[in-house]
């Protein structure tokens, strides 16, 4: 009888998360709180933003009425900008933070971090990036020393470890198995 498992798959997505200046000294708490959801923390570094680089972060929103308030709050003070990864992180990590408007979030999802932390629409406390190309864009522009490679997903990823990792894994146990040893306890 032939157990047919399915195909492994490889999803690791990474997005970009920032504490935000008003809760920065909640920053161990969100972390503990980000490691128990299944994130990785690939890189975190604290820095604070000028009023123009917030400007060019956030040039999607320019124009918007809430504009001027949003780019002097997030100049205000320093922020930590942190690459998450994990399978489907940019979902998983929306879904962790919750509505934008942290008044709708206490209603709506009591237990996000804009509902614990946040105290309105603006200061909602945490930043999440919306799409993967987003969280691509915007994690060079916090980490421009980050090498961020395309991961290979689908029919990429199956060939590159039919191409690449299952011929290194049948050469290591074919060794490993002609190798007997004189004691084997």
């Amino acid at each position: 009888m032939e157990v047919l498992m399915p195909e492994p798959q490889i999803y690791v997505e990474r997005t970009l998360a920032i504490i935000k200046p008003d809760i920065i000294d909640k920053e161990e708490e969100i972390e503990d709180i980000i490691l128990q959801s299944g994130f990785h923390i690939i890189q975190k570094r604290k820095l604070q933003l000028s009023p123009e680089q917030c400007s060019n972060f956030y040039a999607e929103q320019f124009g918007k009425v809430f504009f001027p308030n949003l780019t002097a709050y997030m100049s205000s003070g320093p922020i930590v900008a942190m690459i998450l990864a994990r399978n489907c992180a940019v979902s998983y990590w929306k879904e962790l933070l919750g509505p934008s408007n942290s008044l709708r979030a206490r209603i709506t999802h009591a237990h996000s971090l804009r509902a614990l932390y946040g105290t309105d629409e603006l200061r909602n406390g945490l930043h999440g990036s919306l799409s993967i190309s987003s969280a691509e864009k915007e994690i060079r522009f916090m980490f421009p020393e980050a090498i961020l490679e395309p991961i290979p997903t689908g029919q990429r990823a199956r060939d590159y470890l039919n191409l690449y990792v299952k011929p290194t894994l049948l050469a290591g146990l074919t060794a490993l198995c002609k190798e007997r040893p004189a004691d084997p306890l």
